[in-house]
């Protein structure tokens, strides 16, 4: 799967879970980008995209995920 497509999937998944279609990702965003980013919306956006890819994440995964753009790189190789 090409980074193009995995965030052309992504953007929409960030969309509804924060209920917010302004949303443009980008490699560089990261909670503080985002209203509504909290430890609750952070769980549901991992399940979320573990759902949209057919992915699962490790904690230690998700817990070094510091940005979209390495949340892009973790779907990339579990594709």
């Amino acid at each position: 799967m090409t980074i193009a497509a995995i965030y052309a999937r992504l953007t929409p998944v960030f969309r509804e879970v924060f209920d917010d279609d302004t949303i443009v990702l980008s490699p560089q965003t990261t909670a503080e980008d985002i209203e509504g980013w909290d430890s609750v919306n952070h769980i549901r956006l991992v399940v979320t995209i573990e759902t949209e890819f057919g992915v699962k994440f490790t904690v230690q995964e998700i817990a070094e995920a510091a940005n979209v753009g390495e949340f892009v790189s973790l779907i990339e190789r579990k594709t």
